[in-house]
C-alpha cells in the first residue's frame, strides 16, 4: 500500500495507462473500463476508531496526478455519452426550445428602469436601462462581454441611493469569491474602483460608498480555492479610491468563523450589521447611523432565532423573525428601547409560512407558503391586510425592489407548466396586470400538475408535487424523475425548468418530494431533519419514491432521483440503503463525505444543519448515513455524477473520492460515472451553452439508462 508521498509517479503512471485504454469498449457492451484510482495507507482516528481513506489524495484538486484523474474519468464519461446515438438530436432539442427571449421584472433606481434579457441562447442576461417603463431601452452592462466563453458571469449589481452610480460584482469559473467594480451611471463608464477577495457579501451603499465583506487575501502561494474561509471582515469602500484605503468597520477576532453583512435602510439613517455562525440557528443584528463615528449598538444579540430587518419608520425597525414563531411573524423593534419586553407584534405567525415581506410603497407586501406554493398579500405598515394578490395556482413569486414612493411593483410568477411571466401590481387599488408574457411553441396545456401525499416511516405526510402529460397510463411504465434536496431550510416550489419540457414531451413524469429539512412548513419542519434527525430526509423521500411506483406512475425500472449539493447527499444516501428502488442516480456537486465536510472552505457552517464529526454521537450518526463510508459491495443503479473543478463551496474531492469507491465496489453492468466541467463552480454563473450541453449529457444518460428513445 502507498502512502500520500509515495503517490506522485505512481498515479502519473497509471492514469496515463488508463486514459489510453479507458475508450476501447461499446455502450453495455460491456461494463466501463474505468479508471485505476490508485490507494494510499491513510488512516484517520475519530473518537478512538480507526476510519480509512484510501483516496486522500483525490483531495488536492491542483495537483498534476489529480488532473490526470479528472481528465481520465473524462475521457471515460465521455466516450460513454458519445456512443448514446440520439445524444446530438437531445442537444439539438434543447437548444432549439432554450431559444426564447428571457426577462425578469423591471426595477427602479434613481429616475431610471433596470431589467434583464437574455434573447435565447446568451451565455449571460443582459441589463437594459430605459428612461421609462414603457420607453425605449439601451444595453447599460452585458456580461457576455467579460469573457470570451463566458466563465467570467455577474453575480450582483447594487445601486448608490440617488442612482449615481452602480456596484457590480462578477465571479470567475463558478467561483464565490467576487471582484466588484463601479460605474457612472448616467455616462456608464468604469470608475477607478475595484475591490478583491470579497466574498459572501452584499453591495451596501452609503452616500458616495458603499459596505461589502471579505476575508483577507490568501497568504503568498495559498489557493483561493481551497482557502479556509475564516476571519470575515466588513469594509467600507469610497469611489474613487483605491482598495488600500477601504475602512475595516467590523471584525471579530475571538470568532473567526462568524461572517458578518451590513445593509443600509432605504432613508441611510441606519446601518444593520447581521451575523451568521456555523452552528448557529439564527442571527445577531447591530445597528448605527452610517453618519456618525463610533460602533455598531446591539439590538438582537442571540444567534439563536432569524432577525432580518425590512426597512424603518423613523427609529422603528420592521423585523422578519422566527423568535417564538417558527412559521415568521413582523415585529416592531424601536432602536432606543430594543428590550425584547419592548417588542411589538405588527403581522402574528399564522398557520402557513411567511416566506418575504418587501416594503414598498408605504406597504408590507408579503409571501406566503401554504403546502410548499406561494400566496401573495399587501398589508399597510400597521400590520391590517389590505388584499390578496390574485395568482394563478401553484407557483412562485419574485418580487423586485422597490421605493417607499412607488405607487406600484413589478413581479413574477412561474410553475412547473407555464414559464416566466411579468405581472404589474397597484398597490393603491391592487389591480394586478400582466406586463410580459414568456412566449414559448411548447403545448402547456397537454400536461397537468398535481400535489399528492407520501406517509413517511414514522406517519409524517410528506407533499410532493407530479406533473405529467394528461391522460397516461398508471401502468408503472412511465419514466419518472425524483427531484429533492431537504436540507438548511430551503423550501422546493413550483417552479419553470426549459430543460423539463423535453423530459415531459417525451412521456417522462416529474416529481418534487417537498421533504423534512426544508422550510416548507417553518423551523420545525427544518429542525426536523437536521443532525441526530438526517433520516427524516431519508426515510421520507424513499417514501415518495415508494409512493410513485405504489400508485403506478412508475417502477424501479423506470425511476430516476436527482438532487444536488445537499441533495447530492441525499440521492448518495438513498441509493446506498435502497438501490433497488432507482433505475438511474444523479447526484450533482454532492456533500458525500460527512466525517471531514467541515474542513474545506464554508463548510464549517454547515454543522448547524450536520452536526460534525468532531462530537463522538454526531460522529456515530454521521458515520451511519455519509455517501461515501456507506458504499458496500452490490448493484448500483447506473450513476452519473456531475461536478465542477473549480467549486469552492462543496470542493471536487466529495465527488471524486465517492466515485472512486463506487467504481471499486460496483457489482453488475450499471455504469458508474462521473462528469467533472472544467471551469466552472457550485453552479451559479455557468454560461448557457455549458448548461445546454450538461443537460443534455443527464437527459441523454436517463433516457438510455432506462431504455427510452426520444422522439428526436
Amino acid at each position: 500500500m502507498l502512502h500520500l508521498h509515495d503517490t506522485e509517479t505512481y498515479m502519473k503512471h497509471t492514469l496515463l495507462f488508463v486514459a489510453l485504454i479507458g475508450s476501447t469498449y461499446c455502450v453495455h457492451a460491456q461494463r466501463p473500463q474505468y479508471p485505476v484510482t490508485p490507494k494510499v495507507s491513510h488512516v484517520d482516528v475519530y473518537h478512538s476508531i480507526e476510519i480509512p481513506d484510501p483516496y486522500r489524495w483525490l483531495e488536492a484538486s491542483d495537483s498534476s496526478a489529480v488532473k490526470q484523474w479528472v481528465e481520465a474519468q473524462n475521457a471515460v464519461t465521455f466516450d460513454f455519452l458519445g456512443r448514446i446515438p440520439f445524444r446530438d438530436k437531445v442537444r439539438e432539442r434543447l437548444t432549439k426550445i432554450w431559444n426564447y427571449p428571457k426577462y425578469t421584472a423591471p426595477f427602479r433606481e434613481g429616475k431610471r428602469w433596470f431589467y434583464f434579457k437574455n434573447d435565447g441562447l446568451q451565455n449571460q442576461s443582459v441589463m437594459y436601462v430605459q428612461n421609462a417603463i414603457t420607453g425605449p431601452a439601451s444595453v447599460f452592462l452585458d456580461p457576455n462581454t467579460f469573457s470570451a466563453d463566458g466563465t467570467i458571469a455577474l453575480a450582483d449589481v447594487s445601486f448608490s441611493k440617488d442612482g449615481r452610480y452602480c456596484a457590480y460584482a462578477v465571479t470567475k469559473s463558478g467561483s464565490d469569491w467576487r471582484d466588484i467594480y463601479v460605474m457612472d451611471v448616467a455616462s456608464r463608464t468604469h470608475t477607478v474602483d475595484t475591490v478583491s477577495w470579497a466574498k459572501f457579501t452584499d453591495i451596501a451603499w452609503f452616500g458616495n460608498g458603499f459596505y461589502y465583506s471579505r476575508y483577507d487575501k490568501p497568504a503568498e502561494g495559498g489557493k483561493a480555492l481551497t482557502a479556509s474561509n475564516e476571519g470575515h471582515k466588513v469594509y467600507f469602500h469610497t469611489v474613487g479610491t483605491g482598495q488600500a484605503e477601504d475602512k475595516l468597520i467590523y471584525e471579530e477576532k475571538d470568532h473567526p468563523k462568524r461572517n458578518f453583512g451590513v445593509g443600509v435602510t432605504e432613508d441611510e439613517r441606519f446601518a444593520i450589521l447581521s451575523g451568521f455562525e456555523g452552528g448557529s440557528k439564527g442571527n445577531p443584528i447591530y445597528v448605527k447611523d452610517p453618519r456618525k463615528p463610533g460602533g455598531f449598538a446591539a439590538i438582537v444579540e442571540s444567534y439563536d432565532d432569524e432577525f432580518n430587518v425590512i426597512t424603518n419608520i423613523g427609529d422603528r425597525l420592521i423585523v422578519l423573525t422566527n423568535r417564538k414563531a417558527p412559521r415568521y411573524r413582523v415585529i416592531e423593534i424601536n432602536v432606543r428601547r430594543p428590550e425584547e419586553a419592548n417588542w411589538k407584534e405588527v403581522i402574528p405567525e399564522k398557520s402557513e409560512v411567511l416566506s418575504s415581506v418587501s416594503a414598498i410603497g408605504g406597504k408590507l407586501v408579503t409571501v406566503y407558503m401554504k403546502d410548499a406554493s406561494h400566496r401573495a398579500y399587501v398589508y399597510n405598515e400597521s400590520g391590517k391586510r389590505e388584499r390578496e394578490v390574485s395568482l394563478g395556482g401553484y407557483g412562485t413569486v419574485s418580487l423586485a425592489s422597490g421605493k417607499r414612493e412607488d405607487r406600484e411593483v413589478f413581479y413574477s410568477f412561474t410553475s412547473f407548466t407555464s414559464p416566466t411571466n411579468i405581472y404589474r401590481l397597484d398597490l393603491r387599488t391592487g389591480a394586478s396586470k400582466l406586463f410580459r408574457r414568456s412566449e414559448i411553441d411548447f403545448a402547456f396545456d397537454d400536461y397537468v400538475t398535481e400535489q399528492v401525499f407520501a406517509t413517511s416511516n414514522d406517519g409524517t405526510r410528506v407533499p410532493m408535487f407530479i406533473v405529467h402529460r394528461k391522460g397516461i397510463a398508471y401502468d408503472g411504465s412511465n419514466p419518472t424523475l425524483l427531484y429533492g434536496y431537504g436540507g438548511f431550510n430551503i423550501s422546493m416550489l413550483p417552479s419553470f425548468s426549459v430543460s423539463r419540457l423535453m423530459w415531459l414531451e417525451n412521456g417522462g413524469i416529474y416529481a418534487m418530494a417537498n421533504i423534512r429539512g426544508g422550510g416548507e412548513y417553518g423551523e420545525e419542519w427544518h429542525e426536523a431533519g437536521t443532525k441526530l434527525k438526517k433520516q427524516n430526509v431519508f426515510d421520507d423521500f424513499i417514501s415518495a419514491a415508494e409512493y410513485l411506483a405504489s400508485k403506478k406512475y412508475t417502477s424501479p425500472a423506470k425511476l430516476a432521483v436527482q438532487g444536488g449539493s445537499n441533495g447530492g447527499l441525499l440521492v448518495g444516501a438513498v441509493i446506498n440503503k435502497r438501490p433497488d428502488l432507482f433505475r438511474v442516480a444523479l447526484p450533482a456537486v454532492g456533500v458525500m463525505d460527512m466525517l471531514r465536510f467541515h474542513k474545506f472552505t464554508i463548510g464549517w457552517a454547515w454543522t448547524r444543519d450536520y452536526g460534525s464529526s468532531d462530537d463522538s454521537v454526531q460522529f456515530r450518526y454521521l458515520l451511519g448515513y455519509s455517501p461515501l463510508h456507506n458504499i458496500r459491495e452490490q448493484e448500483y443503479p447506473a450513476v452519473l455524477v456531475t461536478t465542477a473543478d473549480h467549486d469552492d463551496r462543496v470542493v471536487p474531492a466529495h465527488s471524486f473520492k465517492y466515485i472512486a469507491t463506487l467504481q471499486e465496489q460496483q457489482r453488475g453492468a450499471n455504469p458508474v460515472l462521473i462528469r467533472i466541467e472544467t471551469k466552472a463552480g457550485h453552479g451559479g454563473g455557468k454560461p448557457t451553452a455549458k448548461i445546454i450541453e450538461e443537460t443534455a449529457d443527464i437527459y441523454s444518460f436517463m433516457f438510455h439508462e432506462m431504455g427510452v428513445s426520444p422522439k428526436y
